[in-house]
């Protein structure tokens, strides 16, 4: 039988910020939420006012005055990841991640190794508390959407086990909006159709939710509702339920990127290739930590009235240069040919990626374009040892806080 443990951080980028911060723990704290920003994430006592991620920053600060409202450390924040997502992998290499601060783990072949269920599960959390002074909370079961109920069960900072016999009497009590996957309006239109808890759903015959939410929803509601979904982890940075999710086994991420709201809405072109320049080192930043090289150059940029338009651009070859990647993305915004249109948000994104030991070496990362890579690398080497602002592009040096965290 498989055994998946979900591995949720608990508040995980406040907790981050939060690790040198005692003065700050049991006050609440906003991350992001800039005046013209949505909040990134909130620590548990600004929950408890209502404060989630995603809201924008000026209904959190309607809600909760008083809260602190710290940036963002996106650097500080994907080596953390990085660092438990090697500690899960250190327990089993099937290993799925759903995002930064979350996992699903089959752990079946690790018990003759490390013990049941239960005590690895309980390891895990021991060894994120000592290696990274965060707390985490584990759900496990036989399903995926089982052990993700699980861990938010257990939260913050426990551990629940649904064994297989246990799983109906632990779902279906449950309001259809607690299925993972099911979204406001899906809940609404459950409960006009009088389906308002788990069970509700689970005893409504299988023909019958099919002609009422189609072929596609009304089978995968029916399996959430008998804890009879994917059994398998799909290594790498699947889909939670399989949809729209990837098959590699290890793959990369297929993109990462970063984006800013400018705190005035600005039509200065230096201005706006000055946060493109910013965007583009945090970015690269990222692709080289993780150890992969994007072929494709993507740029999105918002305008005042909200309208926001892409452009994408594919280079001859994989890169993680943050040279290369400006280069592209700047013309990308001088290809727009804007006439003073004033930009409220704009954004770089690198896609197709690929692990960097794929990459063929007379490409980008190869002699022509050495001095670059190793320069980088070594701004990258100066930051996990000074900090992030310890080595910047001289453009930035003189820059004044044009933007807030988004």
């Amino acid at each position: 039988m498989p055994v998946i443990l979900h591995v949720d951080m608990d508040a995980f980028y406040a907790s981050v910020l939060l690790r040198d911060r005692p003065e700050l723990q049991e006050v609440p704290v906003v991350v992001g939420g800039g005046h013209r920003g949505v909040v990134l994430a909130a620590n548990y006592p600004a929950r408890e006012y209502g404060v989630r991620s995603a809201m924008t920053g000026a209904r959190a600060r309607r809600l909760c005055p008083h809260a602190v409202v710290l940036q963002p450390d996106h650097d500080l924040f994907a080596s953390v990841s990085a660092s438990v997502m090697d500690l899960f992998r250190g327990v089993t290499p099937l290993v799925e991640a759903v995002s930064p601060d979350e996992a699903f783990l089959d752990v079946s072949g690790a018990a003759r190794r490390l013990g049941g269920a239960e005590e690895i599960g309980h390891r895990l959390r021991a060894a994120v508390h000592d290696e990274q002074r965060i707390t985490c909370s584990v759900g496990i079961a036989r399903t995926v959407s089982v052990a993700k109920l699980a861990s938010k069960r257990a939260k913050p900072d426990g551990l629940l086990l649904v064994p297989p016999e246990e799983v109906t009497g632990f779902l279906h009590p449950l309001d259809v909006g607690e299925l993972y996957g099911v979204g406001e309006k899906t809940r609404e239109r459950l409960h006009r159709l009088g389906l308002r808890t788990v069970g509700d759903v689970a005893h409504t015959p299988l023909p019958l939710l099919r002609q009422a939410l189609g072929q596609h929803l009304g089978t995968h509601l029916h399996h959430l509702a008998w804890g009879t979904d994917r059994e398998e982890v799909a290594p790498g940075g699947a889909g939670v339920f399989g949809y729209g999710a990837r098959s590699g086994s290890g793959e990369p991420d297929r993109s990462m990127g970063a984006q800013e709201t400018f705190a005035r809405d600005t039509d200065d072109r230096d201005d706006v290739l000055r946060e493109v320049l910013r965007l583009t080192a945090r970015v690269c930043g990222r692709l080289r930590t993780a150890g992969v090289a994007g072929r494709t150059v993507a740029l999105t940029v918002r305008f005042s009235d909200f309208t926001t338009i892409t452009r994408s651009r594919t280079l001859a070859e994989p890169t993680d240069v943050t040279r290369d990647v400006y280069a592209a993305a700047a013309g990308l915004y001088d290809g727009l040919g804007l006439q003073r249109a004033r930009v409220r948000l704009v954004g770089v994104r690198v896609e197709g990626l690929l692990p960097r030991e794929r990459v063929q070496r007379q490409g980008v990362l190869g002699e022509r374009d050495r001095g670059w890579s190793d320069a980088d690398r070594a701004v990258d080497r100066a930051a996990r040892r000074f900090g992030s602002a310890a080595v910047r592009p001289a453009a930035l040096l003189a820059r004044s806080d044009q933007t807030r965290g988004s």
